[in-house]
């Protein structure tokens, strides 16, 4: 099944980075590194519609944090009765909890996708980008140690903004999700750390304006 939802969106991904990099090459400046940017973006754009969608129900979702804590701290005891009222708040408020993850699930396929192209894409020249030898290398992908740096910190204000409540756990993730994408930016092909770091900055940006706005109505945080 991955097979068949992977495949057609790894070749559109291969064909688009080979059409923006052939962009690179008639604009004067032949770059891999350019291709890749600018195919995350165009992604992030794409998706533009399911961001938009996760930020108002996390903007919900933020909204009844204070109403929720204060059910979780009245019926500590009696989780059954807890549940139901939870259940009658987000009913009550018209936000539906899964509203912000079914955007994060549609765009796993195209990280996927876009790790094996970056991996074992047939690259027509060096893959050098600014002072990193080999967009395709691994382990240490980043000698500077730049872009899972900026990797780490990307990812914990993306997470920092669309943190709904201070719970343990999620202050733990906050810290977690960073270092271990750090880490992974170090170990996979630095093309795909790129590719995070600059989806990353697409994604801070979006959320910024996004957040901007007044409070999102019931209507659309459903």
């Amino acid at each position: 099944m991955w097979d068949a939802i992977l495949a057609p969106i790894e070749n559109l991904m291969a064909w688009a980075l080979t059409f923006l990099y052939n962009l690179t090459v008639q604009a004067g400046w032949p770059s891999y590194g350019i291709a890749i940017i600018l195919l995350t973006i165009a992604i992030k754009m794409i998706l533009y519609p399911l961001t938009i969608k996760q930020v108002k129900s996390m903007k919900a979702m933020q909204n009844i944090a204070p109403k929720m804590k204060e059910i979780q701290e009245k019926y500590k005891d009696n989780k059954e009765k807890q549940q139901k009222e939870v259940a009658n708040l987000y009913r009550d408020a018209g936000v539906n909890p899964l509203a912000g993850c079914l955007p994060l699930l549609v765009q796993m396929p195209f990280f996927i996708a876009i790790f094996f192209v970056i991996k074992g894409f047939h690259y027509e020249s060096n893959p050098s980008f600014l002072w990193i030898a080999n967009l395709a290398q691994e382990n240490p992908s980043d000698p500077l140690l730049i872009l899972p740096a900026l990797a780490a910190i990307t990812t914990y204000i993306t997470s920092k903004q669309t943190m709904t409540d201070n719970s343990q756990q999620n202050k733990a993730m906050l810290f977690m999700m960073p270092i271990m994408i750090g880490w992974f930016s170090y170990q996979f092909p630095a093309g795909l750390a790129l590719y995070w770091v600059v989806s990353n900055f697409v994604q801070i940006a979006q959320q910024w304006w996004l957040y901007r706005t007044p409070a999102v109505s019931q209507k659309e945080a459903r």
